[in-house]
């Protein structure tokens, strides 16, 4: 996942290390990521023809190593984003992202993408409706189920809703 935010952060255009590390960080509510999982990555994105990197000098008179989506990198996110593995679709922050990033994807990647995660969480409630039955609860699981059910209620409210702009943005793009 910190991989596909790394190339995301730089659909925004070139960037030093230190910057996407506090980037990628306020989006995975942390405050930067680490060096040593941040650089690495980049250096295999170099390595790998994703992104380019250039020296550029910085404020202080220092040099810094400002990175670059290449057109190959962006092949390779749209690629990843794209992905349908199984697993992609019960991850929350996995799925956040790739609504994040709709307005780079195929229309019908995106509702791939939504009903995935709708067939997701359908199979979902229906296993908790399942233990719900099953195991005699007491107030306060109770309560716990209660708001895991209510939460995928909304978040598939909020896919019908998500679905339906894109469907709208499709049909007004084929009128222009």
């Amino acid at each position: 996942m910190n991989d596909l935010l790394l190339l995301a952060a730089l659909l925004a255009g070139p960037q030093h290390g230190y910057a996407l590390k506090k980037t990628v960080g306020l989006l995975t509510s942390r405050r930067d990521l680490h060096n040593n999982l941040v650089y690495p990555l980049l250096r295999r994105f170099v390595e790998n023809g994703w992104v380019s990197k250039r020296q550029s000098a910085g404020q202080r008179g220092q040099t810094r190593e400002v990175y670059a989506l290449t057109a190959k990198g962006k092949q390779e996110l749209l690629r990843r984003l794209s992905d349908d593995a199984e697993g992609e679709a019960a991850s929350d922050n996995g799925f956040r992202l790739r609504v994040g990033l709709f307005g780079i994807l195929a229309s019908e990647t995106r509702q791939r993408i939504l009903s995935s995660r709708d067939q997701f969480l359908a199979s979902r409630e229906q296993r908790l409706s399942r233990i719900s039955r099953a195991v005699e609860s007491d107030t306060w699981s109770s309560e716990v189920m209660r708001f895991y059910r209510e939460q995928i209620s909304a978040e598939r409210v909020w896919i019908a809703t998500l679905a339906r702009k894109s469907r709208r943005e499709t049909k007004l793009q084929r009128v222009s």
